[in-house]
């Protein structure tokens, strides 16, 4: 029964032409390695559609097991806009994994095979990368125990391969734990970096994060932002399905929608125009993530409310002229210059703004009806 089940669900979803993450198969030649890799990619939903949008990358190691949590999370946060949609790049290693991370035993940086996977991932897979689809300027490396090691390495470059870190308990070389803490508060561009471990971890690995927890989590820098957890019962490979997540939602912290927490603790609480708060946010996400992106409706619904609630009305007309641009065809804009012609003592152009916006789209509770009403009621109340 559950598989005829399952099928008509496939079927439907077919049917209906409901729009799903694509994986490719690719090989890429390298010279580095002298031979050639498989890599898995995936797609974000409307890729194809939307061909003037770039995307974030995030590499994901050990692909042959790594790859499919990683690119679960990618589409599920995306989807609900809690991060930007994706290129997920996952590399094939299975068996080649110790000898791609292998590093010296002097100095315990990468050597031999590790030295030459070291220039493959950044001399020529993001270089391919970048050629072959529509990427952004913000790249995130996934690794887990050897790997996510690895991954480290890439900050001591000038500046460093990626943007974001997400080290699922690595195995550290040896210095590696003194070294990180020396070298990331003088790094210039924005680090993202997450750590985690698991209370059933292996011992080792769990007392190697813990330790490196213990240095990294006083850091003061402005350019480096750590999270950590440690999973209460997770084992080595356990911890992997709850840190992925944990890490997606912290690194695109603010690129999320405007929360009930946001809206509570800091739109309500600020002294400064709410409106900025709606310019930086956005601003930020741009600055951090390479992504244009418009306002969202429920970012201007957010702020445009707190400032109803604090009775800044300057900047809820700055919001209605921002909301106008962004969404022109809708009642949006209209409705919240209206609401600030009527707090301004304005009534006859508080009244023209909203019947002038009755053939445009609803947006949420702002209804045609609601605009017609509001005017109406002036109109009574002050006989025009």
């Amino acid at each position: 029964m559950q598989k005829i089940l399952l099928t008509a669900i496939c079927l439907l979803c077919t049917t209906l032409g409901i729009a799903q993450s694509k994986v490719i198969y690719e090989e890429i030649t390298s010279l580095k390695l002298g031979e050639t890799r498989k890599l898995k990619i995936q797609l974000p939903r409307d890729y194809e559609e939307n061909i003037e949008k770039s995307y974030p990358i995030i590499v994901v190691l050990d692909a042959n097991y790594l790859f499919e949590p990683v690119a679960g999370n990618v589409d599920y946060f995306s989807y609900w806009e809690d991060m930007p949609e994706s290129i997920v790049v996952g590399v094939m290693q299975a068996d080649q994994r110790y000898d791609d991370c292998n590093y010296d035993d002097t100095n315990f940086m990468p050597a031999d095979k590790g030295a030459d996977f070291f220039e493959f991932l950044g001399l020529e897979l993001m270089p391919y990368i970048d050629s072959s689809y529509r990427t952004a300027k913000f790249t995130i490396a996934v690794g887990h125990d050897f790997t996510a090691n690895f991954i480290n390495y890439y900050l001591f470059k000038d500046p460093p391969l990626f943007n974001g870190y997400i080290n699922l308990s690595p195995d550290l070389a040896p210095m590696m734990d003194e070294r990180l803490p020396q070298r990331i508060p003088n790094v210039k561009s924005k680090i993202f970096y997450y750590l985690a471990t698991g209370t059933d971890d292996i011992q080792d690995l769990r007392e190697i994060t813990e330790d490196l927890h213990g240095k990294l989590a006083p850091l003061k820098s402005e350019t480096f932002s750590y999270s950590y957890d440690n999973f209460e019962g997770a084992t080595h490979y356990s911890l992997v399905a709850r840190a992925i997540p944990s890490a997606m939602e912290k690194i695109f912290s603010v690129y999320r929608p405007i929360s009930k927490q946001e809206y509570k603790n800091v739109l309500l609480k600020m002294e400064t125009p709410i409106h900025e708060h709606l310019i930086d946010k956005y601003s930020t996400i741009k600055d951090l993530f390479g992504l244009s992106n418009a306002i969202r409706v429920n970012d201007y619904l957010a702020t445009a409310k707190a400032c109803e609630k604090q009775k800044q009305w300057e900047s809820l007309k700055e919001i209605a002229i921002m909301a106008k641009k962004d969404y022109p065809d809708t009642v949006l804009g209209d409705y919240y210059l209206g609401r600030y012609y009527e707090e301004a003592g304005e009534p006859k152009k508080a009244m023209r703004t909203f019947q002038g916006a009755f053939d445009k789209e609803e947006v949420e509770f702002i209804t045609t009806d609601l605009m017609l009403d509001k005017a109406d009621k002036i109109k009574e109340d002050f006989g025009y």
